[in-house]
Order: C-alpha cells, then sequence, then structure tokens
C-alpha cells in the first residue's frame, strides 16, 4: 500500500497560508459557489497568488458583495459569472461561452452547494440536492473539458463532506421518486456522489492531463445551513444553546485550505482520485471519529463508474 499524501499544513491553516510562495500569474481558475463561505476565501487565495478567477453565481447581488470584500487590488483578476447550477440550461450556457472565449482553464474547483433543503426539484425535475451539488457540477466540468484539456496539465476540485457516510448513492433511484424522502440522507448521496466523479474524472482523463480529487472542507458555519432550524443546529452540535458555534468549527478561511491545496499544491502534482482533509489525504472513517475519514464506497473505483453511467443516462434527452 502507497503512503498517504500529506502537506505541512493541517486542520488550522488558512488558504492564504497554502498560496504563500505559490505563482499562478497567467493561470485560470474557476469557482462555482465564490461569492459566500469558503468560496470567497478560495477566490482570495488564488487571485492573490495571480490566477485569474472566474467566479460562478446564482444570485448576482453576491458579485458587489464578492468585489467589496476582495479589495480594489484583486478585482481586476476576477470575472463574475451569473450561473444557476440547479438549472442545467444555465451550465451549459456558461461552459459553452467560457470554451468559446478559448481560454485555458487550469483549475476548477466545484465549490457550490446546498444542504439538507426540503424536497425540491431542478429546473429539469431531479431532486435538488442531487440535481444542483452532483449533476450541475457534473455537466460543468463535462461542458469545460475543452478548455481543461487545452491547460496542458488541469486539476479539478470536486467538494464532498464528512456526511457522504450518510449514504452511498442509490443507483437505482437518486432522485427519490420511489422511496421517502430524507434530506440527509439526499445530502450524503450527493456528497458521495462528487467523491466518486473525482475517482472516475481522473480515470477518463487522467491521459489529457485532467486530474480531480475530492475534498471535505471540514465543520464550518456558513449560508449551507440556512435550512437547518436552529434547534436542529443546537441537537446537532452545530452550535451551544446560547446561538455559539461549536468551538471545534473552521473559520472560513480555514475551511477554504484544503481546496486550495488540492488546487495548488506540489504534493498532488498528477496525482487524483482522492478524498482530501485537512490538507492531508484522508484514512478509512473511524466510528470513533466520525467527522474524519472516507467510506470505502465514496472511493470504490467500479462504483464510480457506474454513477458515472447512471449519471449520462438520467442527463439524455
Amino acid at each position: 500500500m502507497s503512503m498517504a499524501i500529506t502537506s505541512q499544513f493541517g486542520y488550522h491553516s488558512t488558504a492564504l497560508e497554502v498560496v504563500d510562495g505559490i505563482e499562478l500569474t497567467g493561470r485560470n481558475a474557476f469557482v462555482t459557489g465564490g461569492g459566500s463561505g469558503i468560496g470567497i476565501e478560495t477566490v482570495r487565495a488564488l487571485a492573490t497568488a495571480g490566477a485569474h478567477v472566474s467566479v460562478a453565481l446564482r444570485t448576482p447581488g453576491q458579485g458587489e458583495s464578492l468585489l467589496a470584500n476582495l479589495g480594489s487590488a484583486l478585482e481586476s483578476r476576477i470575472t463574475l459569472i451569473a450561473m444557476d447550477l440547479a438549472d442545467l440550461e444555465s451550465v451549459r450556457a456558461v461552459s459553452a461561452s467560457y470554451v468559446e472565449g478559448g481560454r485555458p482553464l487550469h483549475i476548477l474547483i466545484n465549490n457550490a452547494g446546498v444542504m439538507a433543503t426540503p424536497q425540491g426539484a431542478t429546473k429539469q425535475g431531479y431532486e435538488l440536492q442531487f440535481g444542483t451539488n452532483h449533476l450541475g457540477h457534473f455537466v460543468l466540468t463535462q461542458g469545460l473539458l475543452p478548455a481543461l484539456r487545452a491547460s496542458g496539465g488541469a486539476r479539478v476540485v470536486a467538494l464532498s463532506s464528512s456526511a457522504h457516510r450518510r449514504s452511498d448513492v442509490d443507483l437505482e433511484d437518486p432522485n427519490f421518486a420511489h422511496r421517502p424522502y430524507d434530506k440527509w440522507a439526499s445530502y450524503g448521496q450527493s456528497k458521495t456522489a462528487n467523491a466518486l466523479f473525482a475517482v472516475e474524472l481522473t480515470k477518463r482523463y487522467s491521459a489529457d492531463g485532467i486530474f480531480a480529487n475530492a475534498v471535505m472542507p471540514g465543520g464550518i458555519m456558513t449560508g449551507l445551513q440556512k435550512h437547518m432550524p436552529i434547534e436542529e443546529q443546537r441537537a446537532a452540535g452545530f452550535i451551544d444553546d446560547d446561538g455559539n458555534p461549536n468551538a471545534m468549527f473552521k473559520n472560513a478561511a480555514q475551511g477554504a485550505s484544503t481546496s486550495t491545496w488540492a488546487a495548488t499544491g506540489q504534493e498532488l502534482h498528477n496525482v487524483g482520485g482522492l478524498y482530501l482533509e485537512n490538507c492531508q489525504e484522508a484514512g478509512p472513517m473511524d466510528p470513533a471519529k466520525p467527522f474524519l475519514g472516507v467510506m470505502p464506497y465514496a472511493l470504490d473505483s467500479a462504483h464510480a463508474h457506474n454513477v458515472w453511467e447512471m449519471t449520462e443516462s438520467l442527463l439524455r434527452p
């Protein structure tokens, strides 16, 4: 068995610390959900290192807030793009426009997502969490493949979660059409799909210089919790009785560090198909530490192939 990949960074590291000394001038990055939470800090780190960052935002108003947050020194390195991952027409239009622009794409960070939503559907009728978190990013990445190939060496980062332990991907009914909807099983399924996507994308496109890894950012209080009532957040240990975040949670800059490392770390040059946490390759999930590690099914190569084939089947007209 090969040694796990490690780095000098860890739980408390920030995204800016990860890129200190890294030069990304002349490189292009694309970040979904870059207007809030760890997305802002991911964009900040990449732009600070010199990359030009295309930032896909569902809410146009986030753009002004993002630019104000980043400051005028970085504004020229940012391109704002309106895109709704829950509408595949929007996603396809964005990827086609980017490819038509002729710019190679060196880094793609599929950061956006929704969590624990009430049962709902995307514009095309897919279950909302699976459709947004997995299908939207699947279609975006597929559409951007020409630009990723043109870079001569690209990295794709898929944001997963420790919640992947809540559910494998149901190949027969990913949309909860014939089983009771459970918001956490749905979220867990989508996060498992994100990890498996990184495995299969690497297998299919590493010969083109494209490598993908999945990232568990850690516990962070962001907009993801907006669908959780306060009582549920307390019961889950996210906040205490006074509404204060769990002391073990990261801040946004720390939460963005592993995504940034996956996108830039020299340790991961031409490496893909891994599940990363705290700027290290994760080990197997330990029941004694339920928020760390990865379930075997989330990295299973044969399963990744089957989920990819099922996804393509779902997306056929």
